[in-house]
C-alpha cells in the first residue's frame, strides 16, 4: 500500500491506496500514515485533514492480515516498549491508536465502501465522518474470538448511542451507510462522485476560521467530556484566556467590525 498525500489550500488529504487488500493497512504503512499525520499537526499550511481510501470498494478494512502474523515473541515482551520498537518485534495494534500523536487540527473521514474492524477505529478517532451511500461499517472482531485493540468498542460508545454501540460491538454485524446516519455514525451520505468534494467543503470551511482556537475546541472536546461542569468550564475559560490576546482573535474583531472576511496567520 501506499500512503498518498497531498495539501490543497490548508486542506491535507491523505489517501490509503490498496486496493487489492481492500485499503487494509500493513505496519509499514501504519507507520507512513503516523508519520504524515504527525507532520500535519507540525505544519502552520495544514488546518484540517480529509483521509479516504482509494478505489470504490474500500475506506480501510484494518490491519492487512497476510502481513500482521502473530509476532514470535509473547505480548508482554513489546508492551512496555515504544509502538516502533515493538511493530519491530511483530506487535502492530498499537500503531493505529494516534492518542500519542497529539493530532488538534481536525480529521475528516471521507469513507467509500468497506470501513471494518482497524478502519472503523481508524474513522472513529476522526472528528467528522462522512460517506458513500454504498459504504458500510463495523466491528467484526467478535465472529474471529477477538477484540477491537484500538479503543474501537469505547470510541462507538462516546459516537452514537451506547444501545447502537452493543449492538454491533457484540454481533460483529456490518450496517450500511443509510443506518450510520440514522444513528449518527455519520454526518452525511452523497454519492461516490461528491464524497471527496463534501469533505474538501467541510475542511475549508474549518480550515477558514482561526486556526488556533479550532484547535482548542478539539481540545476541549477530547479532554473535557468527562469532566463535571465546574471543571469543564475552568478548562473552557483557561482555553479562552489563551487565546484573549492572539493576533487572529484581534484580527476577527477587527474583521467582524469591518464587515469583511478575516484573514487569520494562526498567532
Amino acid at each position: 500500500m501506499t500512503v498518498h498525500y497531498r495539501l490543497d489550500n490548508h486542506v491535507a488529504i491523505l489517501t490509503l491506496d490498496a486496493p487489492e487488500s481492500l485499503n487494509a493497512l500493513a505496519v509499514d504503512e501504519l507507520h507512513a500514515l503516523r508519520t504524515h499525520l504527525a507532520a500535519c499537526q507540525d505544519d502552520d499550511a495544514v488546518r484540517a485533514i480529509v483521509i479516504t481510501g482509494a478505489g470504490e470498494r474500500a475506506f480501510c478494512t484494518g490491519a492487512n492480515l497476510k502481513s500482521t502474523l502473530p509476532p514470535e515473541k509473547g505480548f508482554a515482551a513489546g508492551a512496555y516498549k515504544s509502538r516502533r520498537a515493538e511493530s519491530e518485534q511483530g506487535g502492530y495494534t498499537r500503531l493505529l491508536d494516534f492518542s500519542d500523536l497529539g493530532i488538534w487540527k481536525p480529521m475528516i473521514a471521507a469513507i467509500n465502501g468497506y470501513c471494518l474492524g482497524g478502519g472503523l477505529e481508524l474513522a472513529l478517532q476522526c472528528d467528522l465522518r462522512i460517506a458513500t451511500e454504498s459504504a458500510s461499517f463495523g466491528l467484526p472482531e467478535v465472529k474471529v474470538a477477538s477484540v477491537p485493540a484500538c479503543g474501537g468498542v469505547q470510541y462507538l460508545l462516546r459516537a452514537i448511542p451506547a444501545a447502537h454501540a452493543m449492538k454491533m460491538a457484540l454481533t460483529g454485524e456490518r450496517i450500511d451507510a443509510n443506518e450510520a446516519s440514522r444513528i449518527g455514525l455519520v454526518s452525511d451520505v452523497v454519492p461516490l462522485a461528491n464524497l471527496l468534494d463534501l469533505g474538501m467543503t467541510l475542511a475549508s470551511r474549518i480550515a477558514a476560521n482561526g486556526p488556533l482556537a479550532v484547535q482548542a475546541v478539539k481540545q476541549l472536546a477530547v479532554q473535557s467530556a468527562h469532566l463535571a461542569p465546574r471543571d469543564f468550564v475552568a478548562q473552557a475559560n483557561r482555553e479562552w484566556g489563551l487565546l484573549r490576546d492572539s493576533d487572529d482573535r484581534i484580527e476577527g474583531r477587527k474583521a467582524f467590525a469591518e464587515k469583511r472576511a478575516p484573514v487569520y496567520r494562526g498567532s
